[in-house]
């Protein structure tokens, strides 16, 4: 196998057989597909999944219809093979030994149809009520990679200390940690944090146009994080130096907000399901940070949703926004090719720190 390679911007499947929260459909599948394929077309090739994603007798859903949609893509198989999957595998408490987190392994390339899994991750951490299973978890992972059954490992969903602490049991092993998704959601000490994103904004903008549509390398060390506008925090920043520490590699879960930075909704315009209870909790306090994210927009001929994304690239990370349509899967394209500048940024960073809401606490969180 060649270096494992991604996209500049990945894909998240989440609602691919979600019918409680994203309101899936098996009619919606040949649109999916069509998703997919256009995706790929232009040049995505990181997906983000899970063995969980999907309800009741849909679990697993999403695996399925990407191992589908895969092996059916047109063309040459080198496509197929450039195709990165990162999957998490559910720390549910009847999984206690290494070998049942194999086996899960296991059954997630036979939903996916492949051979091997680019990355293979832990869903979340125990270590919040269940310590014991976190070594099992570990070494689940080692034991994967060491089969063969994953080009790299990672985890979701920890926080600064447990993300240390599995980064440093890995390289022991002699495993290297390739990504970590977590979420991230409050925001504390506003003025110190204020001082410290002016530094990282006068960097963030360095990149080049051209690195925003090639390839990055996922060889060296990856972390997945919730990282957005929407999600700044103490907790935040903790986690991303210690990546930049470690020399890990941000994937960014959630740069849209579940669809809150978008500007498609507003208090009295909201989405159908369950999402409308917490758009109607935090959209009223997010008008500064909306209002110049469409400011930056108009001016550079983009969309809301572009320019949110570009600053999660700007900072330095994958975002992996969810899609379900094509008309998505096009708008989203949008925010590759270009940077935002430092001006750019930091206004945005400031709209950000003056919305009082913020993205709620994921409950599978590690916050230490």
């Amino acid at each position: 196998m060649g270096p494992l390679s991604a996209s500049p911007m990945g894909f998240g499947t989440w609602a691919w057989g979600n019918q409680f929260l994203w309101g899936y459909q098996e009619s919606m599948d040949s649109q999916l597909q069509q998703t997919f394929n256009l995706a790929v077309e232009n040049g995505i090739n990181l997906f983000d999944t899970a063995d969980s994603y999907g309800t009741g007798r849909l679990n697993g859903k999403s695996e399925k219809l990407l191992g589908k949609f895969i092996s059916e893509i047109p063309g040459q198989k080198q496509v197929q093979n450039n195709i990165v999957i990162a999957t998490k595998f559910a720390a549910y408490p009847w999984r206690l030994t290494p070998g049942q987190f194999v086996n899960a392994c296991r059954a997630s390339l036979a939903r996916l149809q492949i051979e091997q899994i680019g990355i293979g991750q832990l869903h979340w951490s125990t270590a919040n009520y269940a310590p014991p299973q976190e070594l099992a978890l570990w070494n689940g992972l080692v034991a994967m990679y060491e089969k063969g059954l994953v080009r790299a490992v990672g985890v979701s969903n920890y926080g600064p200390n447990q993300l240390v602490k599995i980064h440093d049991y890995l390289t022991a092993r002699g495993v290297p940690l390739c990504s970590a998704q977590l979420k991230v959601g409050t925001k504390e000490k506003c003025e110190e944090y204020l001082n410290i994103i002016i530094e990282i904004s006068d960097m963030a903008s360095c990149g080049t146009e051209s690195e925003a549509t090639s390839h990055q390398s996922l060889d060296e060390d990856i972390a997945k994080v919730q990282f957005s506008l929407l999600s700044m925090g103490e907790n935040q920043l903790e986690i991303k130096n210690i990546c930049d520490s470690l020399g890990i590699r941000l994937i960014s879960y959630s740069p849209l907000g579940l669809g809150m930075l978008t500007g498609k909704y507003t208090p009295s315009k909201l989405p159908r399901g369950p999402r409308a209870l917490l758009f109607r909790q935090i959209l009223p306090g997010l008008k500064p940070l909306l209002r110049s994210l469409k400011e930056i927009a108009e001016r550079r001929g983009k969309t809301i949703p572009q320019v949110a994304i570009n600053w999660c690239i700007c900072k330095g990370t994958i975002p992996i926004p969810g899609v379900k349509s094509v008309k998505q899967v096009e708008e989203n394209l949008g925010a590759l090719g270009w940077r935002l500048s430092s001006d750019e940024l930091l206004e945005l960073e400031y709209a950000a720190l003056e919305s009082p809401q913020r993205m709620i606490q994921n409950i599978f969180q590690t916050r230490c």
